[in-house]
């Protein structure tokens, strides 16, 4: 599964990175507020009575939350520059480093107490792991990056023990290769898509057979292994898997076991535009003689090659768990008030950040500081919703993926 691509914002120069760079140094906190008090007019002067005793201001609890992300403000140097990598990844930075922010100012309105704490990872998996090492970050009630899977490895295997969360906030990667049993994966891996797919074909579908086209490449294990395990659990064994690598996009081996009268659930879990281009255009061929129904890898809602009408004729399923309703009254007020607070537009970073800052900010606040029953608490965002599974020995994964088919040339949610 891959990340997603970036829209970056318009930028003048690294003049948003230099504010930024000042802005951190600065320290980040979110505002607290304090209540006015306003003593009434009186038209007389009353008798003096004994007053009685004021109760003491309720003062919320401060809870810290470290945030590691690779600004890589090192590039702003006298004589450094950013490439266009270190760019693009220090624009992600700042974009869901703003979406949070805002969303814990959002909380601290409401009376929540926080304070924020931000680390340069540099984008460097030596940094990642020396900040695991850092008291300022590991004695936080809650730890948030960092963001791409290498730097959340180095991180993650430095910093092991009975100590609070640490939520990959980013990265799809497979929370078994980090293995650290605080862990929190919020955007869902492979493994939970293939199941989700899974589940659907046999719940929905329920077909005798399930056809799994491959290219031949190993990583297709990563899911298959998972789908294969779901339908075969699901379905008690019931619906048989057949699986075929697939050569110059030659069916012959399975157009003898396809049916005419049923629809033929078709699975192609490669990323490859060479063999995805070739086998969908014969596929489409046998569609006009076969009813399909094709499921492909999450990754291709992000492939610009693949064409609209054939997806559609395949009546072609992905799991997906990045869908943004820009209609919706919540995204709408939300994109007004973050370009009124920084003057330009949120990007699905900044929506991400603003998502993950509100859940586990708020969980924090009503928690005094312990980030607890995420199990129990669901939450609906703009990008996603939360449902979180606690794993033994990888921590507690987000299961919630949506179902999406391609209608009216456009991909739309499965109701």
């Amino acid at each position: 599964m891959t990340s997603v691509r970036n829209r970056l914002p318009p930028l003048s120069g690294n003049k948003r990175l230099i504010f930024l760079g000042i802005a951190l140094l600065a320290a980040a906190c979110s505002p607290k507020l304090r209540p006015v008090v306003v003593t009434p007019k009186t038209q007389t002067e009353p008798v003096a009575k004994p007053e009685p005793p004021k109760p003491k201001p309720v003062v919320a609890r401060q809870n810290s939350i470290a945030l590691l992300l690779p600004f890589g403000l090192d590039h702003l140097n006298p004589g450094a520059t950013y490439t266009d990598v270190s760019f693009k990844q220090a624009t992600i930075a700042l974009d869901f480093y703003q979406g949070f922010k805002l969303a814990l100012d959002s909380l601290t309105s409401l009376g929540y107490n926080y304070k924020l704490r931000v680390f340069d990872t540099q984008g460097l998996n030596s940094q990642s792991r020396a900040l695991a090492f850092n008291p300022n970050i590991w004695g936080s009630d809650l730890i948030v990056g960092p963001i791409f899977p290498d730097d959340m490895k180095a991180f993650g295997q430095a910093l092991t023990g009975p100590r609070k969360p640490i939520v990959s906030p980013l990265a799809p990667a497979a929370p078994s290769a980090i293995g650290n049993q605080n862990l929190v994966t919020v955007a869902p891996p492979l493994s939970e898509h293939a199941a989700t797919a899974a589940r659907y074909i046999q719940n929905r579908l329920n077909p005798a057979k399930v056809f799994v086209l491959r290219s031949g490449y190993s990583e297709e294990n990563d899911y298959i292994v998972p789908f294969k395990s779901t339908l075969d659990s699901i379905s008690k064994g019931r619906t048989k898997l057949i699986q075929t690598t697939v050569i110059r996009g030659r069916l012959d081996l399975i157009i003898p076991q396809l049916s005419a009268t049923t629809p033929n659930v078709i699975v192609i879990p490669s990323t490859n535009q060479a063999f995805i281009t070739v086998t969908m255009h014969s596929l489409d061929s046998l569609a006009r003689h076969y009813p399909i129904v094709l499921f492909g890898h999450p990754s291709w809602e992000k492939f610009a090659f693949l064409h609209s009408d054939i997806l559609q004729r395949l009546r072609t399923h992905i799991t997906s768990a990045e869908q943004v309703d820009y209609k919706a009254p919540a995204t709408i007020a939300f994109m007004m008030q973050y370009r009124k607070t920084f003057h330009a537009d949120a990007s699905e970073y900044a929506i991400k950040g603003f998502d993950e800052g509100l859940y586990f900010g708020k969980l924090l606040g009503a928690n005094n500081g312990d980030v607890k029953n995420m199990t129990k608490e669901d939450f609906t965002g703009m990008h996603n919703q939360f449902h979180f599974v606690k794993k033994p020995g990888v921590g507690y994964v987000n299961t919630h993926v949506n179902v999406m088919d391609y209608r009216y040339y456009e991909l739309r949610k499965v109701e």
